[in-house]
């Protein structure tokens, strides 16, 4: 079996616990992540052969990290050890990605100074048939999003599938091009494209109700994710399969989940997710995406695609840390407990 190939930035997420108790204990977990690092993981948990590229320095630890990913099953060969320094960000505990508490640490990173025309795509891109990448990629530099042109362009040479999750960061983008300048350019070489109505809007430019939320029905929001998808088939006709995820977080961790697969002929629906308690809500969509991959890569039908990948994103909600420790049994496990609320 070929293998998927996750290209992007290697970070170290460091949580500092509320009202300052870090400072007082002297302590502070890490945990290595990175959107497309996650969905490494998880597809190499799940089985999957996969490989990871980004760029780190040379340095020990480097060293320590990549041994970490070996002992997972990820192939590490593809990594450039150039650069300086590793990107870091900081998350209070139980925050979102999005919350204006994260704080980036990653100006200068060896992933955001890697230039074009030193990586061999061709060696990377040797036996993969499946390339990954987020929005979050070309968010850090100008010449990461070059980057990320330029990985394209092989995988594309080379007939392998692209998939790619609008992840949508704005406290990235500071550079001085806007992602509506650099996303659509990058997404003309996608073939599954995950995201939600907001960062399609955001990202790409595609038209979204600004009173969608009125209504507050699953009707309206499956109708507008539809039309989300129909806009992007035809704006990019590599583009086979759309998936958009909708999170509803109410009072005191109460969460609403569900997800949409749309090809140009059928939409299909997951079940309804809600749980009142959440762990840590990082890498959740990541690891939708990873199930995402899974469910295409094995040929599974679109109610088991969409379903299985809703459920591995819900039951990253109840883990700590960046990546998804759950096996395929126990996602089956979770998918089954919520069939009844299938549409």
């Amino acid at each position: 079996m070929k293998k998927v190939l996750c290209f992007g930035e290697l970070l170290l997420r460091l949580p500092p616990a509320n009202a300052g108790e870090w400072l007082r204990n002297n302590t502070m977990p890490v945990f290595v992540g990175g959107a497309e690092l996650n969905v490494a993981t998880a597809l190499a948990t799940w089985g999957v052969p996969v490989k990871y590229c980004t760029a780190l320095p040379d340095n020990i630890i480097s060293k320590d990290i990549t041994d970490y990913l070996q002992q997972k099953n990820i192939d590490t060969s593809p990594i450039i050890y150039s650069g300086e320094r590793i990107g870091l960000y900081y998350l209070k505990e139980g925050a979102d990605m999005k919350s204006a508490e994260n704080v980036f640490d990653r100006k200068y990173s060896s992933f955001s100074t890697l230039a074009t025309g030193i990586v061999d795509w061709d060696a990377i891109l040797e036996n993969v048939s499946w390339f990954h990448f987020s929005a979050i990629a070309p968010a850090v530099s100008e010449s990461a999003a070059a980057l990320c042109k330029e990985a394209l362009q092989a995988a594309a040479r080379k007939n392998i599938t692209i998939s790619v999750d609008l992840n949508h960061r704005s406290l990235l983008w500071k550079y001085g091009k806007q992602p509506i300048e650099v996303m659509p350019e990058l997404v003309q070489y996608c073939n599954v494209v995950m995201g939600n109505v907001w960062s399609a809007n955001s990202l790409l430019g595609i038209p979204v109700d600004a009173n969608i939320h009125d209504q507050g029905t699953q009707e309206n929001y499956l109708s507008t994710a539809n039309q989300t998808a129909k806009y992007i088939f035809q704006k990019f006709p590599q583009c086979k399969w759309v998936a958009n995820t909708f999170r509803f977080d109410g009072n005191e961790n109460n969460i609403r989940y569900y997800a949409v697969l749309d090809t140009v002929n059928q939409q299909t629906v997951s079940p309804i997710f809600q749980t009142a308690s959440v762990i840590d809500k990082v890498g959740s969509g990541d690891c939708f995406m990873a199930g995402l991959i899974y469910g295409i890569l094995n040929q599974h039908a679109s109610t088991d695609i969409i379903g299985f990948a809703a459920a591995a994103a819900f039951g990253k909600l109840q883990e700590k840390g960046d990546a998804t420790k759950n096996s395929v049994e126990k996602i089956q496990n979770i998918l089954a407990k919520n069939k009844q609320v299938f549409l």
